[in-house]
C-alpha cells in the first residue's frame, strides 16, 4: 500500500494546477489497473471444527465502469481477470487452489467531485463463482467443489486529477464471501474468505 499511497500524492500535487474534471450526471468513467485480493487471517474450519482452513491471496488486472446517475453519484461495476487462491489445511500443508471471478456492482458518492482530489465511498452487491478447484498433496484424486457467494461489498477510495479527463485511482474494497465446501460429494462446512482488494487504476472520464 505504500507504494500506491506515493503514487497517488506525486500525483496530487502534479494535478494541482490542472483545470478540475466534474463527475457530471450522464457522464461514464472506465478505470484500468490492477488489485490484490487478500482473504481475511484464518478463513474457518471444516469437517465439524477439525480442519482450519487458510486461504492465500493474489493479484489480478482489474476494470470498473461507473456510470453517473447524478453529479458525483454513480452505479459502478467491477471486473477482473480470474484470481488464483492456493488453499491450505493445517496440519496437512497445501491442498489445493481454486479460481473465481468477483463481479461487484456499487452505487457510491464523490465527495469534492469537481476537484482536483475526489474521495469517494460506495456499498453494494458481490457475487463470486468459483471453478477450476484443482487437488494436491492430501487431497490428490479426490473431488473438491466451492458453491458460488452471494454477499455485501463496501468500497472506499480517492481520485487525483492527472488532466481534464483522468485521474489516478488509489481503493480498497471489503468483500463478504462465504463458500460452502464438499470433497468427493459431501459437504464440509463453510469456509470465510471476506478478502480486503486494495489497488491502483488510471481511470478515464466520458
Amino acid at each position: 500500500m505504500s507504494t500506491l499511497i506515493r503514487l497517488a500524492l506525486a500525483a496530487s500535487l502534479a494535478a494541482a494546477a490542472l483545470p478540475a474534471a466534474a463527475q457530471s450526471q450522464g457522464d461514464w468513467t472506465v478505470a484500468i489497473g490492477a488489485h490484490q485480493v487478500d482473504p481475511k487471517s484464518g478463513n474457518g474450519r471444516l469437517a465439524g471444527g477439525t480442519l482450519a482452513v487458510d486461504v492465500g491471496g493474489d493479484a489480478r488486472p482489474t476494470v470498473m465502469a461507473e456510470y453517473f446517475i447524478r453529479d458525483g453519484l454513480g452505479i459502478e461495476l467491477l471486473a477482473a481477470l480470474p484470481f488464483e487462491h492456493d488453499i491450505a489445511v493445517a496440519g496437512l500443508g497445501e491442498v489445493g487452489s481454486t479460481r473465481h471471478l468477483p463481479p461487484t456492482v456499487s452505487l457510491q458518492y464523490h465527495f469534492n467531485h469537481a476537484g482536483a482530489v475526489s474521495p469517494f465511498v460506495g456499498a453494494g452487491v458481490n457475487y463470486t463463482t468459483f471453478f477450476k478447484e484443482e487437488k494436491r498433496g492430501a487431497l490428490a484424486g479426490s473431488r473438491l467443489a466451492l458453491d458460488d457467494s452471494w454477499g455485501a461489498a463496501l468500497h472506499a477510495g480517492v481520485d487525483v486529477r492527472v488532466g481534464e479527463r483522468g485521474a489516478i485511482r488509489v481503493d480498497a474494497r471489503w468483500i463478504d464471501i462465504d463458500t460452502d465446501v464438499s470433497l468427493d460429494g459431501a459437504g464440509l462446512g463453510t469456509v470465510e474468505i471476506d478478502p480486503l482488494a486494495y489497488g491502483a487504476t488510471y481511470v478515464w472520464r466520458f
